[in-house]
């Protein structure tokens, strides 16, 4: 799996929102941004190589917290940012043939705090965030690789944007 990087503020904050809200049986990873969510194994030197490569070219990536999304039986963050989908591309086209259906399209940024839960529930929560969420510029930090091995997500690396 590939996310993008909160800074470590915003990425305290919705992890903390994430815990009290998430399912815990589910809850393996701290807030994250998902670009990709599944590559191959097989393709780990080459997904380095590439994140690696993004990172070394950008600077931290301009980006906006909007507000809320509903996700139907969740709640999430809602992210906006062209230079985090530009690069999205950009890796989107160095993994061509490797991408499953759901990696395919470029997704809609975002922070999820509360999933499987009833539409009712996910309401509520949206109704309590409403006030608490307030819109916010700040910048993605790096892009970062985690590997399913068949128990929780193991992180791997992060790579920090260093460009100018």
């Amino acid at each position: 799996m590939v996310t993008a990087q909160l800074p470590p503020d915003l990425a305290s904050w919705a992890t903390k929102l994430r815990t009290a809200h998430f399912p815990p049986e589910r809850n393996f990873l701290d807030a994250h941004v998902t670009l990709f969510h599944s590559l191959p194994p097989s393709s780990e030197r080459e997904v380095k190589t590439a994140l690696a490569r993004q990172a070394a070219a950008h600077p931290p990536v301009e980006a906006y917290l909007e507000g809320i999304m509903p996700l139907g039986k969740g709640t999430a963050l809602d992210l906006h940012s062209p230079g985090m989908i530009s690069i999205w591309e950009d890796l989107a086209d160095s993994f061509f043939g490797l991408l499953i259906p759901q990696d395919e399209h470029a997704p809609r940024l975002h922070v999820t705090v509360q999933n499987k839960v009833t539409i009712e529930e996910a309401k509520a929560l949206q109704q309590e965030l409403l006030p608490v969420v307030e819109p916010r510029p700040f910048r993605f930090i790096g892009l970062s690789l985690y590997i399913y091995r068949g128990g929780p997500w193991e992180f791997v690396r992060t790579y920090p944007f260093r460009g100018r």
